[in-house]
């Protein structure tokens, strides 16, 4: 911007001196018609400066997302599409946990973090939520209006308060076409926790509706969505089903050895049982689950492992885990009662407001047969332990009714089987009895556990089933879905 002011400040000096010289040649222009034109030229002047576009413009795209990059995947997937097509991207978002190892070392990547703005912290609640609006868009302004000019901005909708009006101005600005992709609506998260009714909420509907329609294009994460979107809001937007991309997949043996290992280290629930005994200790190392013969090292399961639960979240309202918790007495409850089920280590991946409230529910627990473990996983670590996984269980329930969990989408990648809560558009992902279970409560997913495990670890059961219908029907992967749903919005002239 400083560069701009000195650009544009000797024009305006000569333009200015000009119009002083005429007026004091005694000729009618007045001051005020002086100032007028004055404001007039710099403005224009400083909206062709922004408008400017070089030979490079055309491929270059910004990926917006108003939150942290590293948790935001569809937009990193984004980003590593855009640059496999040699786009140059400039991905713009919090850097508060390390995005993917592909992202960091694309060279055709660029990432500018901003910081989350937190507000003025005196007075009533409205005078911080302002001053966090008013400060964020002033960061976005400044930041979208000094990088190079790029021919889109495609942007994550939600969080789109303050974003969508900042990424619409600045598009408008500098002749750029303007992208949302919805996962959700803002709204209908934040009356989770305020209500439908409360003015703010009403007041981030009503923003959404204006501004949503004032995108080129438009993309989405489901059919009902889309339908929605263009009975609602009047908005045409293509679905773009999240597809797992090619790094989710079944992990080989050795590399779940490996991984069990590497989080023993940090977690004692992977460690081996301290009481069992075995011969030539010195040549064997052994995880929970898991145990390498070093002489020639081969890698084989424990015939008598646990099976190995998981779940990710970001512990936000829309996903309730004291069902699965309830669920997980339950299941302790049938081995103690003398059902014939293996041990479990349930897995909760993610960070979120509510994690701090939930591990105390965890801590007050008191399982023999079922152990609950909440790690922070490395990006590549969480494909991964995917892959090694015996069951996934899903608990978020769309705020909207419209969005689809896109850790299912990565469970069904890794070929790992499903037990997910019902709503309304469930059914264009998770296809009951065929890939996986739905459930309503904790009663139901209990049962569908015990259900699922009696078989453990044999796979010629239900759960067997699963996987191996999951193999038959893969559809596509990220890349193919995006190169045909995406890339003709980018290129179209």
């Amino acid at each position: 911007m400083a560069a701009l002011v000195l650009a544009v400040f000797p024009v305006v000096l000569t333009f200015l001196t000009f119009l002083t010289f005429l007026h004091a040649a005694g000729s009618d222009v007045t001051w005020p018609a002086v100032t007028l034109a004055v404001i007039t030229g710099l403005l224009t002047l400083c909206l062709w400066r922004v408008r400017q576009r070089d030979a490079g413009t055309d491929r270059r795209v910004c990926v917006l997302v108003l939150g942290d990059i590293g948790r935001s995947p569809r937009m990193q997937y984004h980003a590593l599409s855009l640059s496999r097509h040699r786009y140059d991207v400039t991905f713009v978002g919090f850097l508060d946990s390390k995005p993917h190892q592909d992202v960091l070392t694309e060279e055709k990547i660029t990432i500018v973090p901003i910081t989350e703005v937190r507000g003025v912290r005196v007075g009533p609640k409205i005078v911080t939520y302002v001053s966090k609006v008013i400060a964020q868009s002033l960061q976005l302004l400044h930041v979208l209006l000094t990088m190079e000019s790029q021919s889109h901005i495609l942007m994550q909708n939600p969080p789109g308060l303050p974003s969508i009006s900042v990424a619409w101005l600045v598009s408008v600005l500098r002749g750029s076409r303007f992208v949302i992709d919805w996962h959700n609506y803002g709204y209908t998260i934040m009356a989770l926790s305020l209500g439908l009714r409360h003015p703010v909420v009403r007041l981030a509907k009503w923003y959404e509706h204006f501004f949503g329609p004032l995108a080129a294009h438009n993309l989405c994460v489901t059919n009902a969505m889309k339908d929605d979107l263009q009975k609602n809001w009047g908005v045409k937007a293509t679905t773009l089903y999240d597809r797992p991309p090619s790094i989710f997949r079944e992990t080989p043996l050795k590399l779940q050895h490996e991984l069990f290992m590497k989080l023993a280290k940090a977690y004692p629930h992977f460690q081996s049982d301290e009481s069992e005994v075995e011969e030539n200790v010195e040549k064997v190392e052994g995880t929970v689950f898991s145990r390498c013969d070093l002489t020639d090292d081969t890698v084989t399961l424990r015939a008598k492992r646990p099976a190995l639960l998981l779940s990710s979240t970001s512990w936000t309202e829309d996903e309730d885990f004291s069902i699965l918790l309830k669920a997980l007495e339950e299941y302790e409850g049938f081995i103690k009662g003398g059902a014939s089920l293996p041990s479990l280590l349930c897995v909760i991946t993610g960070k979120g407001p509510q994690k701090e409230h939930y591990r105390k529910l965890i801590d007050s627990l008191r399982f023999e047969h079922v152990k609950i473990c909440t790690p922070w996983l490395e990006a590549e670590d969480y494909p991964v332990l995917l892959g090694s996984a015996d069951l996934g269980v899903c608990l978020h329930k769309s705020s909207s009714g419209l969005d689809l969990p896109m850790k299912v989408v990565d469970m069904f990648g890794c070929c790992l089987p499903v037990c997910a809560i019902h709503f309304n558009c469930l059914h264009e992902l998770v296809k009951h009895e065929e890939n996986g279970l739905i459930f309503r409560d904790s009663q139901e997913l209990a049962e569908q556990l015990q259900s699922l495990l009696s078989e453990f670890p044999a796979s010629d059961g239900r759960l067997g089933q699963f996987r191996r219908n999951l193999r038959t029907s893969r559809g596509q992967r990220w890349d193919d879905n995006w190169d045909q749903n995406v890339l003709p919005l980018i290129t179209a002239p």
